[in-house]
C-alpha cells in the first residue's frame, strides 16, 4: 500500500523531484569543490560561496512547500500570502549569487584560475537555477489561483524586484536577515538610496532584470517544447 502510494506520487511529480535531485547534487559538488580548494590552498577564501548557495535554497524550499500545500483548498489563503512574503524576502539570494563571479578579480595562483573560475561558474548557475525553479513553482500557484496573465505579471514584477535586492546585497551590503530582524535600519538605508539613486544603480537593476528574465522565458519555452503539436 505505501509503495503504491509513492509510485503514484513519483509518476505525478518525477520532473520536480528530478530537479531537486539535480540540483541537491549539483550543491554538493559545489560545497567539494571549496572543500578542495581549500585542502589543495589552506585558505578560506571562497567558503563564503556555501553560506550563499544555502541561502539561496531558502526560497527553493519555501516554493517547494508553498506549491504542494497550495492544492489544499483549505490552506490557500493562508499559504500564498505568507509564503510569498518570506519567499519574496530571501528570493534574490539565488540570483545574488551569479554577482561572486566579481571574485575572478582578485589575484589567485595561476595553477588555480582555471579551477576557480569552474568552481564559481558552477555556483553562480546552480544558485540562479535554484531561483528560476522556485520563480516557476510561485507563477504557477499565481497562475493556477488567478490567471495567467497575473502568473506572468508576478514573474515580471519579481524579476525587477529582486534585481533590486541584488543591487542592495552587493553595494549597499543589506541581507534578507536585515529585513527581519532591523527593519527600520534596514528602510532606512532603502530609503537613502531611493532618495538619490545612482545611474550606476539603475543601470546595474536595468540590465540584471534584463538578464534574468532572458534566462528565465528561455528556460521555460525550452521546457513546453515537447508540449507544442508535431
Amino acid at each position: 500500500m505505501i509503495l503504491d502510494r509513492l509510485r503514484l506520487i513519483y509518476s505525478h511529480h518525477k520532473y520536480k523531484i528530478g530537479v531537486f535531485v539535480l540540483l541537491s547534487m549539483a550543491s554538493m559538488i559545489c560545497v567539494a569543490l571549496v572543500a578542495e580548494r581549500f585542502y589543495y590552498t589552506g585558505t578560506y577564501r571562497y567558503a563564503m560561496l556555501v553560506w550563499n548557495l544555502g541561502l539561496a535554497w531558502i526560497p527553493f524550499i519555501l516554493a517547494y512547500l508553498a506549491y504542494f500545500l497550495s492544492w489544499r483548498r483549505n490552506l490557500v489563503s493562508l499559504v500564498i500570502p505568507a509564503f510569498s512574503f518570506l519567499w519574496l524576502i530571501f528570493f534574490p539570494n539565488a540570483p545574488y549569487i551569479l554577482t561572486d563571479l566579481q571574485h575572478l578579480n582578485q589575484s589567485s595562483p595561476a595553477s588555480l584560475v582555471w579551477y576557480d573560475v569552474i568552481m564559481l561558474v558552477w555556483f553562480s548557475w546552480t544558485g540562479m537555477l535554484l531561483g528560476i525553479v522556485s520563480l516557476n513553482l510561485m507563477q504557477e500557484i499565481i497562475r493556477r489561483e488567478f490567471g495567467r496573465i497575473h502568473g506572468w505579471v508576478f514573474v515580471f514584477f519579481v524579476a525587477g524586484l529582486s534585481s533590486v535586492g541584488v543591487y542592495l546585497g552587493r553595494f549597499i551590503r543589506l541581507n534578507s536577515w536585515d529585513i527581519l530582524q532591523t527593519p527600520t535600519s534596514a528602510a532606512d538605508s532603502v530609503w537613502d538610496w531611493l532618495a538619490d539613486p545612482s545611474l550606476k544603480s539603475i543601470g546595474f537593476i536595468s540590465l540584471y532584470t534584463l538578464f534574468f528574465i532572458f534566462i528565465y522565458l528561455t528556460i521555460y519555452a525550452f521546457g513546453h517544447i515537447s508540449d507544442e503539436p508535431q
